[in-house]
Parts: C-alpha cells; structure tokens; sequence
C-alpha cells in the first residue's frame, strides 16, 4: 500500500515539475524579449518557442529522473529538495542545449537559457514545496497515515516513539512495541508481542514501517529482527543508539558499499566555512566600526582609573584545542592572579577594579574580541573559549567536553544566550554548545546574535 502512495505522490510530483518547466520555457521567452534586455534585431517568433515546448517538457522529466528527484520518502525535507533540484535544472539545460546543437535549433541562445534556468529553478521549487505542503497539511489531519511498529522497549525506543507523536507532518502512527525480554520498567508501554510475532503483527496492524530501537548491547540482534520483517514487504529502519559517542554529530557515507557511520564531525566543511568565515568578518567589521568610539571611552576610562594596560591577553583554546591570545578589556588589577594562580571569576571578587566590575557585568570587557574575530582565532558565535589549565581538568572528568573544539569558540553562543554562563552548571553548558554544534546554520547563528542583543549582554551571572 505505502508503495503504491510513494508511486502516486512521486507521479503527482513529476507532473507538476513538466507543467511548471513548461510555463518557465514559455516566461523566459517573454523575459528574454521584453526590453529588460537587448533584444537582437530578428526577434524569434512564438512559434518557435512553442515548437519546442514538448522536447523540454520530455527532457524535464528525463533530467529530474536521472538526479533522483522522484525518489519519495516520509523523511524527505526542503534541503533535499533544494539539492535534487539543483542538480536536475542544470543537467536539463545541458540536455537541452544538446538537443537545439544535434537539432539545429535556431531559437535557443544564452540569453533566453539563462532566463529559463533561473525560471525553472525557482518555480519547480515552489512547486515542490507547495506539494509537500499540502501532504503534510493532510497528514497532520490523518489523512495518508503509515502505521509502525518499534521494535524494543528502551530509552531509544521511547525517544523515538516521542519523536514519530510530535513529527506529525511525516503521518506516522505507531500502533505498540515489540519486545523479546519485557520488564517491570516497560509495563506501562503497549507491547503487543515478541520478535517471531512479527510477520503476524505487520499483518494484523498493516504496518509499512518497523523502527529496530534496541540498545547497544543488544545490537546482536538486530539481525535476527530483520530476518524476521524481511518475509514482509516493509520498511526498515536501524535507530541507533549512540548518544554518549556521537558527541557532535551522526553521518553516515559508503566506501565501496560498505556504510559508514561517522560519531564525531564538525558541521563547518566546505562550503560552510566560507559562508562562517565571511559572516564573522562582516559583522565583526561592521561592529568595530560602530563600536569604535566606546571601544575608545572604555580605553580611556580604564587608563585614567587604574594603573596598568588597557587591554588584558589570556591564553584561550579554540578550534582543534588550538592556543591563542584572547584580548578583553582588562578589568582586574594586573597582578590578580600572581597569589592565586589560574581561577575562576566570582561575584564579589576582590580582585575586580569599580570600572571593572560595570564592564564585565554589561559585557562591555568582550568588545575587543571581534579583533580576534578579524583575525580568525575566534568566530561571533560559538562556544566560549576557555582557559588550557580548566580544559586538562574537565577532558577528563565531563563527558563529550573536547568535541565543542570542532568548530571555532566564539564570543557569544547558544549556551550563553540561554543563560549558562558565568559559576553555572558545567554540564548543561556543554550540552547546549553540542547542540548549537549539531544544529548550525547561519540563520541560527543569527538568532543568537539578536538574543544576544535583547537579554544576552547584561545577565545575572556576569561578573
């Protein structure tokens, strides 16, 4: 059955995507010769425009094919639309100018294939988007619902059966779990019976999906459960039970056909850290600029009421565990820590000057770490760098502590913003830099930027 919606879905799609392909060939003729552009002085007909119409809309269908655009899923989400999509558009444009070359078409030029592939782009992923929007408009309201079993009674288990009740765009309806080896702590789950119960349960339920959720020492037998469902015609899916060793993230990739599940990998590859390197120099630019004149009365406040430098450098460690100076505002005495050695900042801490204290509570001390930025030891956001004698102690003593140095520490973050800063629980400050980590895009990086600006700068436990 899940099939036969896949296939219809994936129909519906690809005629939208000929008609919509259509429309773009026939609008970037018009865009093309409207005036916006020199238009030659033999300006093609219509007709020849529409006498090739067919052979797109075909060669469309071909192009989104070969790129896998049709291969529909419950999971699928705007950032594979974009890519597939992506990759069809151009492929479609090559195929065409190879067939106006093979054809001798006189109509197609630069002009009119740059309009259609802008066209083209943009409108098969509205559609796209549009489509998916209104299946998951139904979904929501019960309408195309796949029925699941999972497989397991544990903490993943649980997780993902929490997870399936809240993604409701994706229609899934989890009917029970199944369970070899039940105990008093899943009493309160609906276990409808054991692994050989299987091919019965998918039967009975008319199940299409089966989510194999069991713990990691149980893993063993996540053969035996596929070789059970493989007598029916299901979906299968492994949810992995690793969340005290990804730390960062969870990828998978295939050498030689054989899968590969990467633990540990920062999001900032690529493309990715052209887009943060260009995003960090920008602000940090348009920052000092606008800063500069309290960058500069902050300066001289701090020479006129104490002796010693305007600036103070501490050794931080960054991106890969990586050592660097990290410039603040100086607002203790010079010799603040030559009794005490390496410690942490406390609220009354003698050792702050009367401007010092103001400073660190408004943040105001942080400003000069967007020269940092400037010159890449540090990026706006990202977890915040910390000294080298406290990170020898907490690698050892906090779980996951090191895998917040695969992206660059900033000067503020998602943990900061959320109130983890200062003498707060450690822990918690590592979980929300591991999720900013996991979770990074630029849009997010923005969000945190403005909260940072609306309740971020002066906080409680700044000092």
């Amino acid at each position: 059955m899940i099939k036969r919606r896949s296939q219809t879905l994936a129909a519906w799609i690809c005629i939208c995507d000929v008609l919509t392909v259509g429309a773009a060939w026939v609008g970037a003729y018009y865009l093309r010769f409207s005036g916006l552009f020199p238009i030659p002085r033999e300006q093609p007909p219509i007709e020849w425009c529409l006498q090739d119409l067919p052979l797109v809309m075909a060669l469309a269908a071909i192009a989104f094919w070969l790129t896998k655009n049709y291969e529909i899923h419950r999971l699928r989400r705007l950032r594979e639309d974009l890519w597939t999509v992506l990759k069809g558009v151009p492929l479609l444009v090559l195929l065409i100018t190879g067939a106006a070359f093979f054809l001798q078409d006189d109509y197609v030029s630069r002009g009119a294939m740059v309009a259609f592939a802008a066209l083209a782009f943009g409108s098969v992923l509205v559609s796209r988007r549009l489509t998916w929007w209104g299946v998951h408009f139904l979904r929501r309201r019960g309408y195309n619902p796949s029925f699941t079993l999972i497989v397991g009674t544990g903490r993943t288990a649980r997780k993902t059966a929490a997870a399936l009740r809240s993604a409701t765009w994706m229609g899934f309806r989890n009917v029970g779990f199944v369970e070899d080896n039940p105990t008093r702590w899943s009493s309160d789950l609906d276990i409808l019976g054991r692994v050989s119960e299987l091919p019965v349960l998918i039967d009975k339920y008319r199940i299409d999906h089966v989510f194999i959720c069991l713990p990691m020492n149980r893993f063993a037998e996540a053969r035996q459960v596929f070789d059970v469902v493989s007598q029916k015609v299901v979906d299968v899916r492994l949810v992995a039970d690793v969340p005290n060793l990804a730390g960062v993230s969870l990828t998978t990739t295939f050498i030689e056909g054989m899968p590969i599940v990467g633990l540990r990998e920062s999001p900032h590859y690529g493309v990715n850290i052209v887009v943060k390197r260009l995003m960090d120099f920008f602000i940090a630019s348009v920052a000092l600029l606008i800063l500069s004149p309290l960058m500069l009365t902050i300066a001289a406040a701090i020479k006129l009421t104490s002796r010693g430098p305007v600036f103070y450098r501490q050794e931080r460690c960054g991106l890969n565990g990586r050592a660097f100076r990290m410039l603040k505002f100086r607002s203790m005495r010079p010799d603040a820590e030559e009794s005490t050695g390496p410690v942490w900042a406390a609220k009354g801490d003698q050792r702050t000057t009367r401007l010092g204290k103001f400073l660190r509570k408004t943040s105001l001390d942080e400003l000069p770490q967007f020269l940092n930025v400037l010159k890449g030891d540090m990026s706006v956001v990202g977890p915040r760098p910390e000294r080298p004698q406290f990170i020898e102690k907490f690698r050892k003593t906090i779980p996951n502590y090191m895998a917040r140095h695969a992206v660059k520490c900033g000067i503020t973050g998602w943990a900061q913003v959320n109130g983890w800063r200062g003498n707060t629980s450690l822990r918690k400050r590592i979980q929300f830099d591991l999720y900013y980590i996991v979770h990074w895009n630029p849009v997010f990086d923005l969000k945190i930027m403005f909260m940072t600006l609306w309740n971020g700068l002066v906080h409680r436990n700044a000092y």
